[in-house]
């Protein structure tokens, strides 16, 4: 293995607090808000899922790109993270199937990438000061210039990225023979869902993020779903709009993740950026309903207010996160509409929720 010469990188963060590493190839800057994700596999998932737009991902598992990339295991059609931060690179894999490493992904999709950061220091200081813009750059000698920089780029609170991943235009995903016809929003839709809604034998349409109800209701679907996504649900009021549609009309609805916001913020449920949010393929759930505990995947920096939703006469809290008791799923009493906060479809993670999806189409029949 000959040694490849590396320039310097440097992480530098929105308070002025400055990490060092060494960047892996292509040379450049990048800016977003600096996140982490504690899963110890699935990075190349991680790395495409729409959800991530607008992030710099730190890794916690010490090595990545150990096992090589492949066309399978992404989320959506290119990286959709702004850059990544990780602890020790491999430039080499060991997988007999991938179909090439990690390097040559990110030099593809022209996307910035450092290694040799002291990430247990990084995701330790974002855990106690909170998830902040950042940037990462090999100017290592422009420090000034690069706050300059960082100082415009806009919070993540109050920002719309859905209209950044969305579709353009309508698409379909299954077999068109299938029993059941789904109308999905997509706000950051990720593959594993749509192959998860059409091997229960359901063919879907997928529509932009700014669709009206009478667009998907011409479909003549069975149900209704709304996708993941990133950014803040609030600035989005079409989808809100279709959310309260289908609610009105008592029509079968589900929602993972930004579609779980959507629906609370239909049902007039407020939502909060959260202090350093939830990222990875391990995090405890438990299921009211049937008292079961469910290890879930989960990607999100905003949540929905649990004393409103308490509060609120119609809804029903299903689902609660247990390290820190935020709302993890919600079902309206009178409506044919329930959502989780998190990622049944897992990609990366674990099946233990899955059934959410047999549910949905249980919904669909019952209707």
């Amino acid at each position: 293995m000959k040694y490849n010469k590396r320039d310097k990188a440097i992480v530098l963060l929105a308070d002025g607090t400055i990490f060092h590493g060494k960047s892996i190839g292509k040379k450049g800057t990048a800016f977003g808000e600096v996140c982490f994700n504690t899963g110890t596999t699935g990075y190349q998932e991680i790395f495409t899922d729409p959800s991530y737009f607008g992030q710099l991902m730190v890794t916690t598992n010490a090595h990545i790109g150990n096992y090589g990339t492949h066309e399978d295991e992404i989320e959506s059609d290119s990286i959709k993270i702004s850059g990544l931060i990780c602890k020790n690179f491999s430039f080499n894999y060991s997988r007999p199937s991938a179909e090439g490493n990690l390097e040559q992904f990110f030099e593809k999709h022209n996307v910035l990438a450092i290694s040799d950061v002291d990430t247990r220091a990084l995701v330790s200081y974002i855990r106690d000061n909170g998830a902040m813009n950042a940037v990462i750059s090999t100017e290592v000698d422009n420090i000034e210039g690069l706050k300059k920089q960082l100082a415009d780029v806009p919070n993540m609170e109050g920002l719309e990225l859905a209209s950044k991943v969305s579709t353009k235009e309508p698409y379909y995903f299954g077999n068109e023979n299938a029993k059941y016809k789904i109308a999905a929003l997509d706000i950051g839709v990720k593959k594993n869902i749509l192959r998860n809604l059409a091997k229960r034998d359901a063919y879907i349409k997928v529509f932009p993020y700014n669709s009206k109800f009478e667009d998907l209701e011409a479909f003549k679907p069975d149900g209704y779903f709304l996708s993941n996504g990133p950014g803040d649900p609030e600035p989005l009021v079409e989808a809100q709009a279709v959310a309260k549609e289908v609610i009105s009309r008592n029509l079968p609805l589900f929602g993972i993740c930004l579609g779980h916001q959507v629906i609370a913020l239909a049902n007039g449920i407020s939502t909060y950026k959260m202090h350093h949010g939830h990222r990875g393929i391990n995090h405890p759930v438990i299921n009211k309903i049937t008292g079961k505990g469910e290890i879930t995947s989960q990607n999100h920096g905003f949540a929905i207010n649990r004393e409103e939703t308490e509060k609120h006469p119609d809804v029903e809290i299903t689902h609660v996160h247990l390290n820190d008791h935020t709302v993890a799923g919600i079902k309206m009493k009178s409506k044919n509409c329930f959502s989780v906060q998190y990622h049944p479809e897992a990609s990366p993670g674990p099946n233990d929720s899955t059934y959410l999806f047999d549910q949905f189409i249980e919904n669909i029949k019952n209707a």
